[in-house]
């Protein structure tokens, strides 16, 4: 385990790690809080951890569902040019094994928005909580690659990302051509429920045999 100022790496090493999942935070949360909050809640002994740091504790400063403004459009571009090289490390260092890009809340977020700007795609997408940055009306990029498999999840209790934000992520990834789950789960509060958390292992345990995810968890 390696944390301080840089990312998060858990899990497994070298010819051990059969599957990469870059795990993004949210908002005013660390690498460590997922880890122990959603990862060790996980069986995932073939795949290598790598779990990004905002430098400032939050990606952007606007709430996702604001209007993009030129300050948050920045924030934003930072935030993805630093997932962008946190993805390419690890595939550097584990060149051919598959990933996931992975998130919860703001990095959720943050890891569609990954997938919609046209930057090197990963093997599939977990978006535990997210939506689309911004609202329909501003000029966002719609550039996911068709067939890339997406699992998204809210609830319509989540006091950060309301059911309306939910959907319009549902409807920009699915008319974009990925191959999408969506799961809304009613009453859950604003965290990983084990659902989702058995979602998550099943993902991951298809990429780590070489298999495409078939996201068959039980809702």
């Amino acid at each position: 385990m390696s944390s301080g100022s840089g990312p998060l790496r858990v899990g497994s090493r070298g010819s051990e790690a059969k599957a990469i999942c870059v795990f993004v935070h949210g908002r005013g949360q660390s690498p460590e809080e997922m880890q122990s909050d959603v990862l060790a809640r996980l069986s995932a002994p073939a795949v290598a951890f790598v779990l990004p740091r905002a430098p400032l504790g939050a990606w952007w400063e606007a709430r996702a569902v604001d209007p993009l403004t030129p300050v948050a459009r920045a924030q934003l571009s930072d935030a993805l040019d630093h997932l962008a090289a946190a993805v390419t490390a690890a595939r550097a260092e584990l060149p051919g094994r598959p990933l996931l890009l992975a998130g919860f809340s703001q990095g959720a977020c943050l890891s569609i928005e990954y997938l919609c700007a046209g930057l090197p795609p990963p093997d599939a997408l977990a978006a535990f909580t997210g939506c689309r940055v911004g609202v329909p009306e501003d000029a966002r990029s719609e550039a996911v690659p068709a067939g890339v498999p997406v699992y998204l999840s809210g609830s319509d209790a989540d006091p950060w990302i309301p059911v309306s934000a939910f959907a319009d992520a549902a409807q920009s990834l699915g008319s974009s051509g990925a191959r999408l789950r969506a799961d809304l789960f009613p009453g859950r509060s604003h965290e990983v429920s084990n659902a989702e958390i058995a979602m998550l292992g099943t993902i991951l345990a298809d990429l780590s045999i070489g298999r495409g995810p078939r996201m068959e968890a039980a809702r």
